[in-house]
């Protein structure tokens, strides 16, 4: 086993000499404690080490040994529903082990090796198998088939299989002879965390990830394997727009990677969601959820750990033929992590004192989402989400404008609507989505033939309205012709009655895609009756204080998602109060 020695200490990064036997990327233990790290550099003799735990009571001096492998996480059994930390090593069991706090030298403990499993066998003594195939089902929880797999670069012919029964995960459960060795098969496998796991072909990407958040859904939907940013300044709801899109959206996995988060936001995580109910199922909605906590104060090197610890979980189950949403919260302090250690490498800054790399991390990170063809044959995705939390709320930083390069949905967290309770605070002027074009087949046939053309209307209404409010605020309202005060009046249906939601409004707070375009619908109804009742000289007083508008405007907390006739009846009084109207003024 390989042998250096620790010449040079400075916060999580090491320098150790005699490494010349070692490799790049590798993962080695140091000093007494074998603390956990990984060799980031290499000039002959001399590596570089970040450690991934507390450096204090290090010397000079001190042994580092080779582990032989990279950093990697332990694929199997036991991750749906569990708590890690940002180098996959579980909570709960480091809460158990050490009253509270992560000690050093604690070592990589992983997923329960010794648990026992009952294992249903899916294939013959005999069978040809090849990497990614499937060979055993395990019922991991109530909402979870776990598949187990055959690992990459493994093919041949099966042998000694063990009968259906319970396991742990450290038994043979079957031998594959592939003519030159016999590879012993377990129920898990390991994977180096910043490596994609192979797959057979990328496929288009074509389906919406339905959130039944009405402001994503319609007007800023995202993809089924795309790449969705969330920036926003303190205080404007990433984390809650977060949980609401965990909670809700169609996705079967949800992994939550909570990244340099403040350790009572953290908490607060750790406590909800496992109290939160899956609206499908009506179980927890842990049974699906898998979640990574690394808080601001946690070792910053395992902060840059846990995005490639997360993505590389989530790629496991996307094999599995699963629908997988990564939520990391927030890439803002992934990035922090990145400068604080090239910092302590003394590498050349460059903007904001980011590293030159930050964008090639940022897109190593995002380009792992896709919609996918398995090894398995079966259709999996991965779907990232990432929040970014830009200082002072600043859009320009790096972070936020490199994200911006590599994802496709961008909802912008806007703190003057936040600070005007409109939640969520996505803003409609500033946010965008580059897959309307490849979703607009797939609305046009499950949901509505005119979605898209009525989003379209009511985005440029909202976008009227803005140049109108400069002019408002420069003369006033009354200075503006009728037609253009009813785009005011329209907008404001619109925002308050469409692009607000209520989180905690058991009818709001998830909305199915048919009732978002019923209700699309009755707003443009109310639009063109209005528009022609302004044309025959109604007053826009008496448009703006009729119960039409106080009707379309409430809704969504009076129409229920398992409607009838509701929206038939809304329809039919605003025609009917319109024909009124202008045989009104006709007279």
């Amino acid at each position: 086993m390989a042998e250096g020695v620790v010449k040079y200490i400075n916060g999580p990064v090491i320098r150790a000499d005699k490494m010349d036997k070692f490799k790049m990327r590798e993962m080695v233990t140091v000093g007494p404690k074998r603390l956990i790290g990984e060799v980031i550099s290499l000039d002959g003799q001399i590596g570089t080490i970040q450690i991934y735990e507390e450096t204090t009571g290090l010397k000079v001096g001190d042994k580092v040994e080779s582990t032989g492998m990279p950093l990697s996480v332990k694929l199997g059994p036991g991750i749906v529903g569990n708590i890690f930390d940002g180098i996959q090593r579980p909570l709960n069991y480091i809460f158990n082990k050490s009253g509270g706090y992560i000690s050093e030298g604690i070592g990589l403990a992983s997923i329960d090796l010794n648990k026992e499993w009952e294992v249903e066998i899916i294939i013959k003594n005999g069978d040809e198998v090849e990497s990614g195939m499937f060979f055993g089902k395990v019922k991991e929880t109530p909402l979870v088939n776990h598949y187990l797999m055959v690992p990459n670069g493994i093919r041949g012919k099966v042998i000694d299989l063990k009968p259906r029964g319970m396991y742990n995960m450290e038994e043979t459960l079957l031998k594959i002879d592939d003519g030159k060795e016999i590879h012993e098969i377990k129920m898990y496998q390991e994977w180096p965390v910043r490596s994609p796991r192979p797959v057979n072909k990328r496929m288009p990407i074509e389906k919406p990830l339905v959130t039944g958040q009405r402001v994503v859904d319609t007007f800023f939907p995202i993809a089924k394997g795309g790449t969705a940013a969330i920036p926003g300044g303190f205080g404007t709801g990433k984390t809650m727009t977060q949980h609401q899109l965990a909670k809700w959206s169609d996705a079967d996995i949800i992994v939550y990677i909570g990244c340099g988060e403040r350790g009572n936001e953290m908490t607060e995580v750790l406590e909800d969601f496992p109290k939160l109910v899956d609206p499908k199922s009506n179980l927890p909605l842990m049974n699906r959820t898998i979640l990574i906590a690394n808080t601001s104060n946690m070792p910053v090197a395992a902060r840059e750990a846990s995005i490639y610890t997360g993505i590389t979980i989530a790629e496991y189950f996307r094999d599995m033929g699963y629908h997988v949403a990564v939520m990391a919260d927030s890439t803002s302090r992934w990035a922090e992590a990145l400068r604080e250690i090239s910092g302590r490498l003394e590498e050349m800054p460059a903007e904001e004192g980011y590293p030159a790399y930050l964008p090639s991390r940022l897109a190593e990170f995002y380009e792992r989402a896709g919609y996918v063809d398995t090894l398995s044959k079966k259709e999996g995705s991965v779907t990232i989400i990432g929040a970014v939390s830009p200082a002072g709320g600043d859009f320009s930083e790096p972070v936020t404008q490199n994200t911006k390069r590599f994802v496709s949905a961008f909802l912008g967290l806007d703190k003057k609507l936040a600070y005007a309770r409109h939640y969520p605070a996505i803003n409609w002027l500033s946010s965008y989505s580059g897959y309307l074009a490849t979703l607009d087949g797939w609305y046009r046939e499950n949901v509505d033939e005119d979605m898209m053309k009525l989003r379209g209307e009511m985005l440029k209404i909202l976008q009227e309205e803005s140049k109108l409010l400069e002019i408002v605020k420069l003369v006033g309202e009354d200075v503006l012709p009728d037609e253009q005060r009813l785009i005011l009046e329209i907008a404001k249906v619109i925002k308050i009655g469409y692009l607000q939601q209520n989180a905690y409004h058991k009818e709001d707070t998830y909305v199915p895609l048919d009732k978002q375009n019923r209700m699309l619908k009755v707003i443009n109804e109310l639009y063109i009756n209005s528009r022609e009742a302004v044309k025959l000289g109604v007053p826009i007083s008496k448009l703006r204080g009729s119960e039409v508008f106080k009707d379309v405007i409430k809704m969504k907390y009076s129409i229920p998602n398992e409607y009838k006739d509701e929206f038939k009846d809304l329809e039919e009084k605003i025609n009917d109060y319109f024909i009124s109207l202008k045989k009104a003024y006709e007279g």
